[in-house]
């Protein structure tokens, strides 16, 4: 927490001595994501990879006997998956930067709908001032007391992976019983197995932070220059978190498009670099490290439609107390908890790109609603009901194989920024 001394910032944690490499692990959860969408046979890798993994992380009692219970597919109200990205803070920072402790500087909630036509990832900013239950390191056994408001990202150092799926758990109302830890190193392999991503920069970006300069227009970005943007914060947008949050948006997006149009599921070499970047630098829950849940996971989600799985920011206001801080959008929160806890279907509104991401000029039709009663480019169809009371409508229509199916979505507050993995979108640099 910054001292009272300190002079105001302009945006949430923009603290220039902040490197903040844990961010990046945000594209290590698309790894996971791609063997999620990419069929049986690539979670048949990364089940035969499993014995690679270096750990596993038990969660609370309730979660553990729930994960070894359920079938993952047929979980009533949807299964729930917590993907940390940790900043260990060791030998990652400027010489002159004292901080210490394991920090999750990213956390992505992903809900699967029960029916498995629609995927939501919520991500919740680093800086958002939230309850945090009492909990106990299992590595030093230091037990940490409740704490009524607490920065988020403080979750993981006071009591590990359990620590961070309570917190999110007590803040949305939700059972998480699957969890993974995930670190940065993942960034460079995949990107590289990839032949890199295609981003899109509406305005140039130059970051001194991380040495990212990108001028306006299409970049093809692999290894560390995919590194670097993930990384920027400085360079889009506000320079806030929240800015980070959407351009990463941008980033994953392309990502998850490239892997499910353009024949990369069907080179073996590729999934199976694919599988090991996410795997090998993953720490997985007891329940999420069983071949058969990826497996389940991957027939569940095969063929779902980019145009429904949605990245969306969790709402947030800024904190009255600390300009570097956020705290939770009550009704916002409430609306999206509610959808998540009934296993609605749920749609964005058409400008609802964050505060470092625009749509893009070429993209066509407004992808971020088509679950509601658009045209998907699934090829499944839903055999679910959906408890969503909404009626939003959308004209827009994704690429792909075209499915008839229409799925009523209740749209979510304009005040919930974010997008569909199908939509074309820019990062907004500041330069």
């Amino acid at each position: 927490m910054p001292d009272a001394t300190r002079r105001p910032l302009a945006r949430h944690g923009r603290l220039p001595r902040r490197r903040g490499w844990g961010t990046l692990a945000s594209i290590v959860a698309s790894a996971l994501a791609v063997v999620l969408v990419s069929g049986t046979s690539v979670a048949a890798i990364a089940g035969a990879q499993l014995a690679t993994a270096p750990t596993t992380v038990k969660l609370s009692t309730d979660d553990q006997s729930k994960a070894q219970t359920a079938d993952i597919t047929a979980i009533k109200g949807g299964a729930n998956i917590l993907l940390i990205g940790s900043d260990t803070r060791v030998g990652q920072f400027d010489s002159a930067d004292d901080v210490d402790g394991a920090r999750n500087d990213v956390t992505m909630l992903i809900h699967i709908s029960q029916d498995h036509t629609q995927l939501t990832a919520v991500s919740f900013p680093r800086d958002l001032m939230v309850p945090i239950p009492a909990c106990s390191n299992p590595e030093t056994g230091t037990t940490y007391p409740a704490a009524t408001s607490a920065q988020f990202n403080t979750a993981l150092g006071n009591g590990g992976v359990s620590c961070v799926v309570d917190t999110v758990e007590n803040l949305t109302g939700l059972s998480i019983p699957y969890a993974g830890l995930i670190t940065f190193d993942g960034v460079i392999e995949m990107s590289n197995a990839l032949g890199g991503v295609d981003v899109c920069v509406a305005e140039p970006i130059n970051d001194t932070y991380t040495g990212l300069h990108l001028t306006a227009g299409s970049h093809n970005l692999e290894g560390s220059d995919a590194l670097a943007f993930l990384r920027t914060r400085h360079g889009v947008g506000d320079g806030s978190d929240l800015a980070r949050i959407s351009s990463q948006q941008v980033f994953l997006s392309a990502l998850l498009r490239k892997v499910t149009s353009d024949g990369t599921l069907s080179n073996p070499i590729t999934l199976y670099k694919l599988a090991g970047a996410a795997l090998s630098n993953m720490t997985l829950s007891d329940g999420l490290a069983q071949a058969r849940t990826l497996v389940g996971l991957a027939g569940a989600l095969r063929g779902m439609s980019t145009a429904n799985m949605l990245f969306v920011q969790y709402p947030v206001a800024d904190d009255p107390a600390d300009s570097a801080r956020v705290i939770v959008d009550q009704d916002a929160a409430h609306t999206l908890n509610v959808a998540l806890q009934s296993d609605q279907k749920t749609s964005l509104s058409d400008s609802s790109t964050g505060r470092a991401s625009e749509e893009s000029s070429g993209s066509s039709g407004t992808a971020t609603t088509a679950p509601s009663t658009g045209t998907s480019s699934g090829t499944g169809s839903s055999t679910g009901t959906s408890t969503g009371t909404g009626t939003g409508t959308s004209s827009g229509t994704s690429s792909g194989a075209t499915s008839t199916a229409t799925t009523s979505a209740t749209p979510l507050p304009s005040s919930i920024t974010g997008q569909s993995a199908s939509e074309e979108t820019c990062s907004v640099g500041n330069d």
